[in-house]
């Protein structure tokens, strides 16, 4: 065998041979033991440590899960525990006379529940009823009702004329927008104005029929026109932005759910691709950031397309509101969409390991859901986290496109940037952290390794040859190249 006397300050360098019997080395290797198929039992003495182990991460994995149905899967059932907070409704009189007067304070006094009524002035409208639906589209109010313009001359008019095709039903108009929150139109606000309304034209129809009852010639015109007191005054529910495309609930919630997931599972996927490959360790911290960055941007950019082309297979409309433009621009809000949620999950893969990472992919799955399942304006002043989130603003942008709803683009896609720029900021420190730990983990392993007996502190700089201290047998030079270590025999072995 042949060693090399080297040193990082003095360039030469001799070989010197020992003999197989100076070093002691046996060219005889010794035979391993024969492969054995596992006999243990759970309960064997001999398993002891291991079965301890198990016990203890059993035990503790039960804890984790535990810690996350206590602390973040309420954030979900919170938002749906109690009654929701009523939302504001508007009340404009543009009749002026006894039908818009009976009307709207019949519509004050109803106990607060769903709905929680406003007066206004017609004046604040001046087109009309036109006016107060755009409002609701708009978003200034999530109802209004509208006591039409000549409601109460209508009525009188037809008493007069004895008039047939008198129908009560244009009286009353509400405006509501179902896309803006289907949920919430469908469960809540439709069924609550259809009670609502319909009491309050009971109620009048009472009033009314009492007051024709006292008039004999009121009274033979109601004999030939019934409705006339059975129902003078009736209402219509006009649906200004219908929830009218189902598919688009998969892209709204249902389908954001099933993006994480396919997230974590593309993640985890490209993590084992980087420790396989074995650029995960050989890169530095810079270039690795770059690696997974890029990587990122690219994968999301085809995953987003394919997930957009997937809703236009199923027939989605993307053009009502900004006709051939909806199809890309839906694209770019997926794509923001999903660097948003992606990015997060691979900051924190950083910091968490696979090991550890469900502590944060489970209360993200919960913060975001929640955000969408009712309107935070309806939940606890707390949830109103929700118009940060990912899933909500995508969720918007999504109805603003598809269905047409108030526009808030800009809004939704800048929050959306703003979370992959701040994920990109968390995963560089994160990374940094993470190298930093390991880089000083390994340099405690190599001093622990080859320098057990200097205190910590000592200077660790190369010795010269003269410094060197001489032991018989075999010494090790640890101050040549790049941390390669060298043999050299004894001088006293070699003479």
């Amino acid at each position: 065998m042949s060693t090399t006397i080297s040193s990082g300050l003095i360039h030469s360098s001799r070989t010197i041979t020992a003999s197989p019997m100076a070093t002691g080395v046996s060219k005889q290797k010794a035979r391993p033991n024969r492969p054995k198929k596992p006999s243990n039992s759970f309960r064997d003495h001999t398993i002891a440590e291991s079965r301890a182990v198990y016990l203890k991460l059993a035990i503790l994995s039960l804890l984790g899960v535990v810690l996350i149905i206590l602390g973040a899967m309420p954030i979900y059932w919170g938002g749906l525990y109690a009654p929701p907070k009523p939302l504001e409704g508007f009340i404009v009189d543009f009749d002026g006379s006894s039908v818009g007067s009976f009307v709207s304070q019949a519509l004050e006094s109803v106990p607060v529940t769903t709905i929680q009524w406003r007066v206004l002035s017609p004046s604040k409208f001046p087109g009309g009823p036109p006016d107060l639906a755009e409002a609701v589209k708009e978003e200034q109010t999530w109802v209004a009702v509208s006591i039409n313009p000549n409601a109460t001359s209508n009525l009188n008019n037809a008493l007069t004329t004895a008039d047939s095709s008198y129908d009560g039903k244009f009286a009353i108009t509400a405006y509501a927008a179902e896309a803006r929150q289907e949920t919430m139109f469908r469960n809540l606000l439709r069924p609550n104005l259809q009670a609502t309304l319909f009491a309050i034209a009971q109620a009048f129809a009472r009033q009314h029929t009492q007051q024709l009852s006292e008039n004999r010639k009121a009274s033979s015109i109601v004999a030939a026109v019934p409705q006339l007191a059975t129902a003078p005054i009736s209402y219509t529910i006009d649906n200004l932005i219908p929830f009218d495309a189902p598919v688009v609930s998969a892209i709204t919630f249902t389908g954001m759910l099933f993006l994480i997931i396919i997230l974590f599972v593309l993640l985890n996927l490209t993590l084992q691709a980087r420790v396989i490959s074995g650029i995960e360790h050989k890169l530095s911290t810079i270039s690795l950031l770059k690696v997974r960055i890029t990587t990122s941007l690219i994968q999301y950019f085809f995953f987003s397309l394919f997930y957009t082309l997937l809703s236009r297979a199923f027939q989605l409309d993307f053009t009502r509101r900004f006709g051939a433009g909806g199809f890309p621009l839906l694209w770019a809000v997926n794509y923001c969409g999903l660097l948003a949620l992606g990015l997060a999950l691979e900051s924190m893969l950083t910091l968490l390991t696979p090991r550890f990472i469900m502590f944060f992919l489970i209360p993200w799955f919960l913060v975001n859901s929640s955000s969408v399942a009712l309107p935070f304006e309806a939940q606890y002043d707390l949830y109103r986290y929700s118009r940060g989130m990912p899933f909500y603003n995508i969720s918007r942008a999504t109805r603003t496109i598809v269905f047409g709803t108030k526009s808030e683009l800009g809004l939704n896609i800048g929050i959306l940037l703003a979370w992959t720029i701040l994920s990109i900021c968390t995963m560089a420190a994160f990374q940094l952290l993470i190298r930093h730990r390991a880089h000083t983990a390994a340099l405690a392993a190599y001093e622990e390794e080859f320098f057990p007996d200097i205190e910590d502190g000592e200077d660790l700089k190369p010795k010269t040859p003269e410094l060197v201290v001489q032991e018989s047998g075999v010494q090790v030079d640890m101050f040549h190249g790049n941390s390669e270590t060298t043999f050299r025999g004894s001088p006293h072995h070699h003479r």
